[in-house]
């Protein structure tokens, strides 16, 4: 049984753990210089290409490709090798297809991943703990898990038989009682849960979503805060009560035409629910995509130009629909994160095509932020421009230090590096947005400590040090769940802010900030998440805490 109490576990940044390193480090990190963000290349290779990303409560980040291209460009250590006779290319590889990125030391080291993770999906359990799943080939009942571990012994878990039904291209989400629900996947109109009771519930809609082209894979999962789950495939969305096993609310088709999940991938975000506001609402919104025939035309080589847009539809009112604005650049294959300051930051991605082999063009190198609460036509900024492209098959997730970090991209079936217009790209950047500029520094709340009997509605207290103190109206405390990304969507993405925020001078630019645990379970599922002060739109850097 969950218990309704809140344990925070302070994990400041500066603080290490033993990490054993199988590779020389990059160039470090370093903060943003310029109003514009700064991008800095952490690695020119870490082995592999990052196609799927997940930070773990230990500010470690688990990345890993496919296992069925052959052989990557790093070893597995101590001589070991993947004995498969099902892989489709290699039998027998020395090599690995995942690894464990130290964000503090930027090193890395090899881990050892048996089943195809091919185009998969994850969550975090409430444990800190990532429960990946599907794929292709061996891997598409497969679960793996990996803890928030340390030392040589931390690597993959796995159990090729656990799900149900086969899951490739399907979306995971956490839910308040701590399960996982895996929805749909290639020809799969059906979700199931993890832990389950071996059993696959019947969705029609993800049948009467999929058109010739399908374009209703990944489908894009946000829970509500009534706790049931909005589900939006292709044009369409629905609220399904899944305790129930019934849709609850069907709503209007976004506007456009253009389709919005894998092929013609755009990306959503559920906007932070502010508790401060009774009741909370939820606001989803999707940006970019393609046509519903992209895909198809591009394998004949045809590259149509990707959507222009992005749509907003409030799901808590009571008639919603969708508003709409144009970004300033079209996009597919895009990522979209929410920043600890509540924007959106809108990133990689291309200007023509669709995601597949070979089926993108004009890669779209600068990123768009995104403030929700600014006025229509003036809510777009483009920032600095990354010399990478990053094509199908690339990553990005938020850092508890509040960067941004950028790998992956490998639009061919195997890795390529010559002769191609966007050769298999290994390298592993950071993107540090204008709030991480030294302008901004005697804004920046500097957390000191968090006190205080906390749990759900109680109260706990955060200390922190700021040079410029604006005003107490300036400053609010927000938790984010470090959310799986891949394939353009990153899954159990949240931010809260929480309740309160009251601050107390305490004297030589020390203040204190009460605010309240998140109200219900539906808000803030059980598990690790980072907490942010922010004070006059300038985030502090995070720190870790466990809601349970």
């Amino acid at each position: 049984m969950l218990l309704p109490s809140l344990i925070l576990v302070v994990s400041f940044l500066f603080i290490t753990h033993p990490f054993s390193v199988r590779t020389a480090p990059g160039p470090s990190p370093a903060p943003s210089s310029a109003l514009g963000g700064e991008w800095r290349l952490l690695h020119e290779s870490i082995g592999i290409s990052a196609m799927h990303m997940q930070l773990l409560k230990n500010n470690k980040v688990v990345i890993f490709d496919r296992t069925d291209f052959g052989p990557s460009n790093i070893s597995l250590p101590n001589g070991r090798c993947r004995d498969d006779p099902n892989d489709k290319v290699l039998k027998t590889d020395c090599t690995a297809h995942s690894i464990l990125y130290d964000v503090h030391s930027n090193s890395f080291r090899a881990l050892t991943v048996q089943t195809d993770t091919w185009c998969s999906s994850g969550a975090v359990l409430a444990n800190g703990t990532l429960v990946q799943t599907g794929g292709f080939n061996d891997g598409d009942h497969a679960v793996r898990t990996i803890a928030a571990c340390r030392g040589e012994g931390c690597d993959w878990v796995e159990f090729p038989h656990a799900l149900r039904e086969r899951r490739w291209y399907a979306s995971n989400q956490i839910l308040p009682d701590g399960r996982v629900v895996i929805v749909g996947g290639r020809a799969q109109y059906n979700y199931e849960f993890y832990p389950g009771d071996s059993r696959s519930i019947r969705l029609e809609f993800l049948r009467e979503t999929k058109d010739g082209y399908e374009n209703n894979l990944y489908p894009f999962l946000h829970l509500l805060p009534d706790g049931n789950l909005f589900i939006f495939a292709n044009r369409q969305s629905i609220v399904l009560d899944y305790k129930q096993d019934r849709v609850v609310k069907q709503f209007p088709a976004i506007t456009g035409g253009d389709s919005r999940n894998y092929p013609s991938s755009g990306s959503s975000v559920l906007l932070p629910l502010d508790e401060n506001i009774n009741p909370v609402a939820a606001e989803v919104m999707i940006c970019g995509g393609s046509s519903h025939n992209a895909f198809q035309l591009a394998e004949k080589g045809t590259f149509l130009r990707a959507a222009t847009t992005c749509g907003r539809l409030r799901v808590t009112d009571d008639q919603p629909v969708w508003e709409m604005e144009k970004m300033p650049s079209a996009r597919v294959m895009s990522d979209m994160l929410l920043l600890p300051n509540g924007d959106v930051i809108i990133i990689n991605g291309a200007g023509s095509g669709a995601a597949g082999w070979e089926a993108g063009r004009n890669p779209v190198t600068t990123p768009h932020i995104y403030k929700p609460g600014a006025p229509a036509g003036r809510r777009f900024t483009s920032v600095a421009a990354s010399p990478r492209p990053r094509m199908y098959h690339s990553t990005a997730i938020l850092l508890a230090d509040g960067r941004v970090l950028v790998g992956g991209s490998n639009p061919h079936i195997y890795y390529n590096f010559t002769g191609v217009d966007f050769p298999t790209d290994l390298s592993l950047e950071s993107f540090s947005p204008p709030y991480l500029s030294p302008e901004f520094d005697p804004l920046r709340p500097r957390i000191v400590r968090v006190s205080g009997a906390v749990g759900y509605n109680a109260s706990f207290t955060v200390t922190f040090r700021v040079a410029e103190f604006l005003e107490a109206g300036a400053v609010s405390v927000r938790i984010m769940a470090p959310p799986f990304n891949t394939h353009s969507f990153s899954m159990s993405q949240r931010m809260v802010v929480l309740r309160g925020a009251e601050v107390s001078c305490l004297g030589s630019e020390m203040y204190a900030a009460a605010a309240l645990g998140p109200s219900a379970l539906e808000i803030a599922p059980p598990g690790y998440y980072v907490l942010f002060v922010v004070h006059a739109r300038v985030p502090s850097s995070g720190i870790w805490i466990q809601i349970q």
